[in-house]
């Protein structure tokens, strides 16, 4: 079990930024076309987190022709190259899924002010 937790420790990111619930991030995913990858950039706000270590995951939403999307990324994964937090949001909740439901100006989350 130990050996196990070496390994698994030994696979996580060094660089990853201090993620909140209530962040606007860029996520920079590796997208294989054929025999080259390319970087696609998924940007929106973080409406969950859950896991610790090896295992922690980020549900990232945002609004596209209309129409909601949510791509959920393991932090540690190798298909990720790098995470930009564009803004801080202000919150009081440890999941935003009330956001699904909403439209418009009241889909967004108060901005932190430092």
């Amino acid at each position: 079990m130990d050996a196990l937790k070496l390994i698994s420790e030994s696979s996580l990111k060094s660089e990853v930024p201090e993620l909140v619930i209530g962040d606007t991030v860029k996520v920079h995913v590796k997208i294989k076309e054929g025999d080259k990858y390319r970087i696609q950039v998924f940007e929106g706000t973080i409406i969950a987190k859950k896991h610790e270590g090896v295992s922690e995951t980020f549900t990232v939403r945002r609004v596209a022709h209309g129409c909601g999307v949510e791509r959920v990324f393991p932090v540690h994964s190798p298909v990720i190259d790098k995470i930009e937090v564009v803004r801080k949001g202000k919150t009081r909740r440890a999941k935003l899924y009330y956001l699904r439901g909403r439209l418009g100006k009241s889909a967004k989350v108060k901005e932190q002010i430092i």
